[in-house]
C-alpha cells in the first residue's frame, strides 16, 4: 500500500442523506453571519488562527462559519489566483480533517499531524503549514454527523483533556442551535 492510498479521503455512506437533511435545515450553501460569530468566539478561545463551522456533502467541505488571518487563508487553496469579489468558503473533500470527523462521527485530536502518517500527507499541511487540528462533529437529534466545528493552528498544539472537551461542548451547543431551525431560526 503506498503513502497516497492512506491519505485518500474516508468513504462516505452518509452523504447523501446528510445532503438532504442540510437542504432541509437551510445549511451548507451560503455563509452565514451568526456561524461566523461562532468561529470567531472558537478561535478567541482556542488561540487559533483558523477556526470553522463546517458542513460536508458528497464533494466539498462548506465552510459556514469562518476565522482565518488574512495573510494565509484556507480559501486560497480552492481560489489560489485570488480571483472572486468575497472569500472562497469551500474545499474539496480531500482537503482538511473535518470529512474524517464526520465519517467517524467521534471528536479529532492531532495535536501535530507529523506524528500522524494518515494525516500529515493531506494538502492543507503541505500548502499551509497546518499543524494542529482539533474538531467535533455537528450531530442532530438523528444521530447524523451534519458537519464539524473545528480549531486549528500552524504549530503543533498539546491540545489535551481541556480541548477535546472545549471542542465537544462547543459541538453539542450549536448542534442544539442547528436543531432549532426545525423550528425557525438559529
Amino acid at each position: 500500500m503506498t503513502l497516497s492510498r492512506l491519505l485518500l479521503t474516508p468513504e462516505d455512506g452518509d452523504a447523501a442523506a446528510r445532503v438532504s437533511r442540510l437542504r432541509r435545515l437551510g445549511l451548507g450553501e451560503r455563509a452565514e453571519p451568526e456561524f461566523d460569530a461562532f468561529a470567531d468566539r472558537l478561535a478567541t478561545l482556542a488561540a487559533v488562527p483558523y477556526a470553522m463551522v463546517n458542513f460536508i456533502d458528497e464533494h466539498r467541505q462548506f465552510f459556514a462559519g469562518l476565522h482565518q488571518p488574512g495573510d494565509r487563508p484556507l480559501t486560497e487553496l480552492a481560489a489560489p489566483d485570488g480571483a472572486g469579489e468575497a472569500p472562497v468558503r469551500h474545499l474539496g473533500r480531500e482537503y482538511g480533517f473535518c470529512p474524517h470527523v464526520v465519517v467517524r462521527r467521534k471528536a479529532l485530536v492531532l495535536e501535530d499531524v507529523g506524528d500522524y502518517p494518515r494525516f500529515a500527507g493531506n494538502p492543507i499541511v503541505d500548502e499551509l503549514g497546518i499543524r494542529s487540528y482539533l474538531g467535533a462533529p455537528l450531530v442532530d437529534r438523528t444521530g447524523m454527523a451534519l458537519g464539524t466545528v473545528c480549531a486549528v493552528d500552524v504549530a503543533p498544539r498539546p491540545w489535551g483533556r481541556a480541548g477535546l472537551e472545549t471542542i465537544k461542548a462547543l459541538a453539542a451547543e450549536l448542534a442544539e442551535r442547528i436543531e432549532r431551525r426545525d423550528g425557525g431560526g438559529i
